[in-house]
């Protein structure tokens, strides 16, 4: 079985495709498009939040976006997570969210969970959290995180959950 390509032959960690990128966000219209994103989730379809979700965090945050590709080419984002260092190693994945129109396909949440950690043991990261909400805690188990404690977040229940660094790190040295 041939080793799956990304179409500027750069090997594809698990979850992405050659239809889907998960990439730190840097250019405008991806950031425009990230803030949108989460805006459309957090606060117009789910209510978590009345008028925006953003918060102190979002200041030094790396925002993280899976396009969808047209012939290679990025050509709009579909899913969105945000990564930022709590304390010196100690870093926090939250706000990830799938345009609804993609939510079928589980292979972008992959993208974006496996690009948020990997990014972050890349930045120094030596212990990785995440607050899930509960419905989506068996997701992340299936992504190596485990559950550390229940929460109850914006009046939602949630989930404390830790990645497996370990995996992540495998897969790291694997592909570079």
């Amino acid at each position: 079985m041939l080793d799956a390509v990304h179409p500027w032959g750069k090997p594809l960690r698990p979850g992405q495709s050659a239809q889907f990128l998960a990439q730190v966000a840097t250019e405008t219209w991806q950031l425009d498009a990230y803030f949108r994103m989460r805006r459309a989730i957090f606060v117009e379809e789910q209510k978590v939040f009345a008028d925006s979700d953003t918060d102190a965090h979002d200041e030094k945050a790396v925002p993280i976006v899976a396009e969808s590709l047209s012939a290679g080419m990025p050509e709009r984002v579909v899913g969105v997570v945000r990564i930022f260092e709590a304390e010196s190693g100690i870093w926090y994945g939250g706000r990830l969210g799938v345009d609804r129109e993609y939510r079928h396909r589980p292979s972008i949440g992959t993208a974006l969970i496996t690009q948020a950690v990997e990014t972050a043991v890349a930045l120094g990261c030596q212990r990785f959290l995440a607050t899930v909400q509960e419905q989506n805690a068996r997701y992340f188990e299936r992504h190596h995180f485990r559950r550390l404690e229940p929460m109850e977040l914006y009046g939602r229940p949630h989930v404390l959950m830790q990645a497996d660094l370990d995996v992540y790190r495998a897969a790291v040295r694997k592909v570079a």
